[in-house]
């Protein structure tokens, strides 16, 4: 391997933390890059301007050149040969200085774009749960694409135009300032008035760049929805009513778009005549000067052409405005994920080094972030080591919530949830999820082979081990129909596949890990009697010796709980075995009751 390939990626998100409860704009992201690697860009902007020597030098020779000529003297053919031979040296130079240059802000530029790049991934992987619950995943995309995109674009105008203008700048400025004071007085009353300038249309660009960002993320968001909704708008004939909704939201963005584009022209347009009024002002004062005799005739061209090149350089980084104001706006909507601080933190907690299983709910009660009430109220609940206990209960009961507790997703906001005796706020919630697994409701598989998805982060794993588990997990069962059995590609989601099929592998998945916490999240609901039969004994291998959570929609498939909690409002209305609630006659019986008879007006549909 290469060392260019060696090469660590940097990391910024311990950068962006410090500061991560403070507000920042996409200045304050684009600062904290350009401080980071401060050095390095300096560094650049020293090594432009030796290899572009030339254009610098290049006034002075003609200037040299024309007074030589204007006041003759012996020595004027060497005068005119020295001046040439030097220019020659610099236009050598600026061929390898350029290839140079080149490569070295290339390379720091992509190090720095895949650096912010893994920053944002980190990070997204830090942010907790309910963050990633209340943002879109369309809105997620278009910051990670389009945004980080124009943050590249944003950089390399910074490193590539204007920290070279400033520099080539100060050199020009400081010859102008040791050949006439009054000459520079001059540029500095002249040229501030084009930074004035960009005053005017300044709030608007960043109005308009901001509007035209909000709707492209909003488009991003709808095309992402109507995605996932082609198999429901297509099986109620609505493709008509998606494009008509799309179409709204598609013209929107192209009016968007529009007022950046008119905005930009009138700015270029009106900045371009300004610089022309400018030079011309200039040309008149240098002529004047020279008149007079402040001035050599020669210095004419010189000064003309570093005013012309400074106001270039200036009109550049001024023309750069709108592009700026888009990169920036961009800035700011990845500062929204750089800057959150709802992340697991898990600095100083207690690393776990083994999980028995032992799991405590102590009048815990738990409420969403602006919600009115809480979800959970007031839970009671002891779970041994090895016990299996069942929740059931409605829609909205607070089933899932405790589940999401259970896996470290969210904690409490008022009692206390103990792990092996020990509050789970003091737990490292990261090493605590390497001891459980989950088995979800809907099936989710990554892109690749019926393998990659069993042994998913643990690359490791004996091929006498995986067997084992295809065994237990019933995969078995139908890999001999796929062309390639276990390596067979299985497309996105795992779309070439049944449900059942697709259930079991995320069983295999959970059994690989031998966890000592697992987690049925109602992991039969959406299977048909066949595929559930399959499903029910794979789970039957799983929940062997190992403390058990079950939500289950189907009653019956609980029998054999150790407990069962019936969840009613966020709380636990009631308590026990299988026969004993049935017995009792009380809110599970209901529910039992309620699941028989769909379950047999779905047989009767069927049959």
């Amino acid at each position: 391997m290469s060392t260019k390939n060696q090469t660590p990626l940097p990391d910024y998100e311990k950068l962006f933390a410090e500061e991560a409860e403070k507000h920042h704009d996409g200045a304050g992201v684009i600062w904290k890059l350009m401080k980071k690697n401060a050095l390095r860009i300096s560094l650049s902007g020293i090594m432009f301007t030796l290899k572009d020597a030339c254009t610098i030098i290049a006034p002075m020779i003609t200037s040299n050149i024309i007074n030589a000529l204007v006041s003759p003297g012996d020595d004027l053919i060497m005068i005119i040969i020295k001046n040439c031979v030097l220019l020659l040296v610099f236009y050598a130079i600026h061929i390898p200085g350029h290839v140079f240059y080149a490569k070295y802000v290339d390379s720091m530029l992509r190090t720095i774009s895949a650096g912010l790049r893994r920053t944002l991934i980190r990070k997204l992987q830090h942010l907790s749960i309910t963050y990633h619950k209340e943002i879109e995943s369309g809105k997620v995309q278009s910051k990670f694409i389009r945004d980080i995109e124009a943050v590249e674009a944003l950089n390399n105008q910074i490193v590539k135009t204007i920290v070279p203008a400033i520099a080539t700048l100060l050199v020009y400025i400081y010859i102008v300032i040791t050949k006439s004071w009054v000459v520079a007085a001059f540029f500095a009353l002249v040229i501030p008035t084009q930074v004035l300038f960009t005053r005017i249309f300044r709030k608007k660009l960043k109005k308009t760049s901001y509007a035209f960002r909000e709707e492209n993320e909003l488009v991003a968001a709808q095309v992402t929805e109507m995605l996932n909704m082609i198999p429901v708008t297509k099986a109620h004939g609505l493709e008509e009513d998606q494009l008509f909704k799309l179409d709204i939201g598609i013209r929107k963005l192209r009016e968007k778009a529009l007022d950046v584009d008119r905005l930009n022209s009138y700015f270029a347009s009106s900045l371009h005549i300004t610089i022309q009024v400018f030079n011309l002002i200039n040309l008149f004062f240098n002529a004047y000067l020279a008149m007079n005799g402040y001035i050599d005739i020669g210095d004419i061209v010189l000064f003309n052409s570093y005013f012309s090149t400074i106001a270039g350089k200036i009109n550049g980084i001024i023309a750069l405005m709108p592009e700026l104001s888009k990169g920036m706006e961009s800035a700011r909507s990845v500062s929204e994920i750089m800057f959150s601080n709802n992340v697991e933190d898990d600095r100083g907690k207690i690393k776990l080094r083994f999980v028995h299983g032992h799991l405590k709910f102590d009048n815990v009660s738990y409420r969403y972030p602006g919600a009115e009430e809480d979800t959970i109220k007031d839970l009671k609940l002891e779970v041994k080591p090895g016990e299996c206990v069942a929740f059931v209960g409605g829609s909205g009961s607070g089933k899932s919530t405790v589940m999401n507790m259970i896996i470290g997703f969210l904690q409490p906001t008022s009692g206390q949830y103990l792990i092996d005796g020990k509050p789970v706020e003091a737990l490292s919630m990261s090493d605590y999820r390497h001891f459980i697994s989950v088995v979800p409701q809907n099936s989710i598989l990554m892109t690749g082979t019926i393998r990659d998805n069993i042994t998913y982060g643990m690359p490791g794993i004996s091929e006498k081990r995986l067997q084992e588990v295809l065994e237990l997990a019933n995969i078995n069962e139908f890999l001999p129909s796929l062309p390639n059995g276990i390596d067979t590609m299985i497309g996105e989601n795992g779309g070439k596949l049944s449900g059942g099929q697709k259930q079991r592998i995320c069983i295999a998945r959970a059994l690989i890990r031998d966890p000592k916490i697992l987690i049925l999240d109602e992991a039969t609901s959406a299977l048909d009697n066949i595929s559930e039969y399959h499903v029910q004994y794979a789970i039957s291998e799983l929940i062997k010796n190992r403390t058990n959570f079950i939500v289950a929609h189907r009653l019956s498939t609980i029998r054999d709980a150790d407990r069962i909690v019936v969840m009613e409002q966020g709380r636990c209305v009631e308590m026990g075995t299988y026969d004993e609630l049935m017995a009792k006659k009380g809110k599970f019986y209901e529910l039992k009751t309620l699941s028989d008879i769909n379950v047999s007006e779905e047989t009767a549909h069927v049959n």
